[in-house]
């Protein structure tokens, strides 16, 4: 039971929700802002705006998987106001108020670390990105299917990247029927593609292997789909790049080599949005209750 922490939950999608039903179920007294276009109540909540918060009281904030913007907006999905989450809200809070994001950026981490609160980045935990890792590879399945006109049994998919995502993308695709090669850098990453019976090609090659491919999936946040590789592909391959903004392939001349590209992150919060918020909201249950036992210490 979270009962007596006091968490303000600033914007967010519905991934949102499952958190607020969670952390109400478990006796937490909540602020929600950015939700007053929200018709489901939640005994426990109170809807404000981020003014109206007495942030003298609060044990933790919880962002959206998108943070804020560099100037401090945080997306609202429910609600048609622009809330900012600013330096001088975290300084009002206690000293032992922790702020809970998916991913982070210049401005959070700056307004963090003036007001010496802590950020936690969920989207850095192996046990959520290996649970996203799952809606992630249905919906990359959803958009290969939706975007080609062949059946990915049988086709020929290049994977770039063997984290936490890469992986199981290539074991399901694999599982499906496809011809699955999978780039990588680390010799561990080889040797792990090898193991799984994939075909294992190094990243610094990548030129040499989207040639023949149907379709190249990309999971590496950084500008790796570059002009050189993208001049190699035949326009008939489809890009699913999975990778956070601004991705890692070069949009505009894939689009004169009328190659088909695609900037998809996110995908859990979009197909999945129940799982993805369940996902979230037993990891922040978890972390918050370690939050009241430190308190009470």
């Amino acid at each position: 039971m979270l009962t007596g922490l006091t968490i303000a939950i600033i914007g967010g999608d519905a991934r949102q929700l499952e958190i607020i039903r969670k952390l109400t179920e478990q006796q937490a007294n909540i602020y929600l802002v950015g939700f007053d276009q929200l018709d489901h109540g939640f005994t426990g909540a109170v809807k404000c705006k981020i003014d109206e918060i007495a942030f003298q009281q609060i044990d933790s904030i919880i962002l959206p998987v998108s943070a804020t913007t560099g100037e401090g907006v945080v997306a609202t999905v429910f609600s048609n106001e622009e809330v900012v989450l600013k330096q001088e809200h975290l300084e009002q809070t206690p000293a032992h108020c922790v702020i809970y994001s998916g991913i982070s950026n210049t401005y959070l981490e700056k307004i963090a670390t003036e007001a010496n609160r802590k950020l936690v980045k969920l989207f850095e935990r192996d046990d959520i990105a290996i649970f996203n890792s799952i809606p992630t590879v249905e919906g990359t399945i959803m958009m290969a299917i939706q975007h080609t006109d062949y059946t990915i049994h049988g086709s020929r998919v290049a994977v770039l990247g063997l984290g936490r995502t890469g992986m199981t993308i290539a074991r399901t695709f694999a599982a499906l029927g496809a011809k699955v090669k999978v780039g990588a850098r680390s010799s561990a990453h080889l040797a792990r593609i090898s193991e799984m019976g994939l075909a294992p090609f190094q990243i610094e090659e990548l030129t040499e292997n989207v040639k023949d491919i149907d379709i190249c999936i990309n999971t590496v946040p950084s500008m790796i789909l570059n002009q050189a590789v993208l001049s190699r592909m035949t326009p008939k391959t489809l890009i699913l790049d999975l990778a956070s903004r601004p991705g890692g392939t070069d949009f505009k001349y894939a689009e004169k080599q009328g190659i088909k590209a695609l900037l998809a992150p996110g995908l859990p919060g979009i197909v999945a949005p129940k799982t993805a918020g369940q996902i979230l909201a037993n990891v922040l249950s978890k972390l918050l209750s370690e939050l009241q036992v430190g308190e009470e210490k």
